[in-house]
C-alpha cells in the first residue's frame, strides 16, 4: 500500500468498535474519517459524574479472561478493582421475600445454571468460534440436532420439567431478566450457553466476568486513550443518514447533505439504531428482518443512592421493575449507591426517586431512596437498545448475518462479535479489530 495513494475508510460511530477499527486501519497506513452522531465518544460505554461520583452509565465490568479488553487494559496501563462482596442477599421466590447470604442465593441459582448450561462444552468446544461443530463432519448428529433446536426456546424452558421448584425458577428468571435485559420467554438459550462456554463452563466465573471487576479509571480511561492514539479527527454531532456501497468503493451522506466518498465504510452502530441509516443497495432480506425485529435488549441499568450503609444483593423475577440490585459504593455522607438492572425500560423512571423507592421496597421497606440516575439506552435514538442480547431464533439468524459482505460496506460492534457477543466491551473490540484486518487484507491483495 505504501507505493500508491493509501486507501480511505469511513468509520461510522466512535464507540469501542469504531475506535479500535480506526486504530487498526491507521496502523496499516489507511486514511480514516470517523463520524459520530453523539456529542461524545464511547458509544454504550459512558463514564459520567452522577450522584456525586463517577459512574458507568453503560458498560462496566471487565476480566482478564476477556482477551481483547484485557489487551487494552495492559496497553494503556489501567488497573482493576473488584465490586464489593455483599453481606446480605434477598430474593423473591414463589411469592415470598427470602433472605440469606450471597452463597445461599448462589447455591439455588447455580443448580438452575447447571441445567441451562448442560450442553455448553458439547455445543461450544471453541467458544470464540461458535459454529465450529456445524462445520465439523465428525459432530454427532444428535448433538447437531440439539444445538439447532436450542435456539428456538426460551432460556427458562429447560427448567420446566418438574425437577425445579417455583423458587428456583423465579430466581433464574431474575438472573436472566437482568442478563438478557429483556423477557426470558423470548431469550435464546444459546446465548446463555455461549456465555457459559466463554467462562470455562463455570457459573461463578461467568459472574466474575460480568459483574465483578471494574476499571480504576472507568471505561473512560480506555476509550479516551484509544482515541488519543488516532491521527483522524472524530466528527461529533455528525450523524450518517445513508450509505452507498459497491464492490470497489462506498460513500456516506451526512445529516446536512454532505457526501463523503471512500474505499470502504465500516458501520459500528448497534442493531437498534440501524433503522436510522438507509443503504443502497438495500441490505439483504434477512438483515432487514432482523433490524425490524430488534434484539431482546429492552431493559435498563439504574444507579440508586439510599440512606445508610447497606451491603446487599437483591433479585426478583422479570415481572418486577428491578430484577437485580447490588451494592457498588459507600459514600462519605453515610449513604450507599446500588446498581440495578431490569427487563423493561418503561417499568421505571431512571431519574425519579419515587419510582426507585417503589421498586426497592419489594425487598425492604426500610430503604430510603435519596436519588437515582441512569440513561435510557432503548429510548436513545443512537442505540435503540441496551447491550445486545438475542431473541429466540436469532443465534443462527441474527448477529452472523452482518459478518459477511460482498461489497465495501462492513459492520462491526459488540452486536456482531463471535466471542463476547453483546454483554461486555470485549466483543466490540474483537469485532472492530477483525473487521479492520479483513479490509486491510483486501486492500493489500488488490
Amino acid at each position: 500500500m505504501a507505493s500508491r495513494k493509501p486507501p480511505r475508510v469511513i468509520v461510522v460511530g466512535a464507540g469501542f468498535a469504531g475506535l479500535t477499527a480506526a486504530r487498526e486501519l491507521e496502523g496499516a497506513g489507511v486514511e480514516v474519517e470517523i463520524f459520530e452522531a453523539r456529542d461524545r465518544i464511547g458509544g454504550r460505554a459512558w463514564t459520567a459524574e452522577r450522584l456525586g461520583r463517577r459512574l458507568e452509565l453503560g458498560a462496566t465490568w471487565v476480566h482478564w479472561m476477556q482477551p481483547f479488553i484485557w489487551t487494552e487494559i495492559r496497553r494503556y496501563g489501567q488497573g482493576i478493582h473488584p465490586s464489593p462482596q455483599v453481606e446480605s442477599a434477598y430474593w423473591i421466590g414463589d411469592g415470598a421475600v427470602r433472605s440469606g447470604s450471597e452463597a445461599d442465593l448462589d447455591a439455588i441459582l447455580y443448580r438452575t445454571h447447571g441445567r441451562v448450561f448442560a450442553d455448553s462444552a458439547r455445543f461450544f468446544p471453541y467458544p470464540h468460534d461458535p459454529f465450529a461443530i456445524l462445520r465439523d463432519p465428525d459432530t454427532d448428529p444428535e448433538v447437531r440436532r440439539r444445538f439447532l433446536a436450542a435456539d428456538e426456546a426460551g432460556v427458562l424452558d429447560a427448567l420446566r420439567d418438574g425437577t425445579f421448584t417455583r423458587e428456583e425458577i423465579d430466581l433464574a428468571d431474575a438472573y436472566w431478566s437482568a442478563a438478557y435485559q429483556g423477557p426470558t420467554a423470548t431469550a435464546s438459550p444459546l446465548m446463555a450457553v455461549h456465555w457459559a462456554a466463554l467462562s470455562d463452563h463455570r457459573p461463578a466465573l461467568l459472574d466474575d466476568q460480568t459483574l465483578r471487576f471494574k476499571l480504576d479509571g472507568g471505561m473512560h480511561g480506555i476509550y479516551t486513550a484509544i482515541a488519543a492514539d488516532l491521527r483522524a479527527e472524530i466528527a461529533l454531532n455528525t450523524p450518517v443518514v445513508a450509505v452507498d456501497h459497491d464492490g470497489t468503493s462506498a460513500s456516506v451522506t451526512l445529516a446536512d447533505g454532505t457526501v463523503r466518498a471512500a474505499d470502504a465504510v465500516i458501520v459500528t452502530v448497534p442493531l437498534g439504531a440501524l433503522k436510522n441509516i438507509s443503504f443502497a443497495p438495500v441490505l439483504g432480506a434477512e438483515q432487514r428482518r432482523l433490524i425490524r425485529e430488534g434484539g431482546n435488549c429492552v431493559g435498563f441499568k439504574i444507579w440508586i443512592k439510599v440512606a445508610g450503609r447497606h451491603s446487599m444483593l437483591a433479585c426478583a423475577p422479570g415481572r418486577y421493575p428491578i430484577s437485580l440490585l447490588r451494592t457498588e459504593y459507600f459514600t462519605e455522607d453515610d449513604a450507599t449507591i446500588l446498581v440495578g438492572f431490569g427487563s423493561d425500560h418503561t417499568a421505571i423512571d431512571l431519574r425519579d426517586p419515587a419510582s426507585a423507592q417503589q421498586a426497592v421496597e419489594v425487598w425492604r421497606d426500610d430503604l430510603r431512596v435519596l436519588a437515582c440516575d441512569g440513561h435510557d439506552w432503548v429510548a436513545d435514538k443512537w442505540s435503540g437498545q441496551t447491550w445486545a442480547t438475542l431473541k429466540s431464533g436469532q443465534f443462527f439468524n441474527g448477529w452472523s448475518l452482518f459478518r459477511e459482505s460482498d461489497s465495501r460496506l462492513r459492520f462491526a460492534g459488540a452486536d456482531w462479535a463471535t466471542g463476547w457477543n453483546g454483554v461486555v466491551v470485549d466483543g466490540a473490540i474483537e469485532s472492530g479489530i477483525t473487521t479492520a484486518r479483513s479490509l486491510i487484507t483486501e486492500f493489500r491483495d488488490e
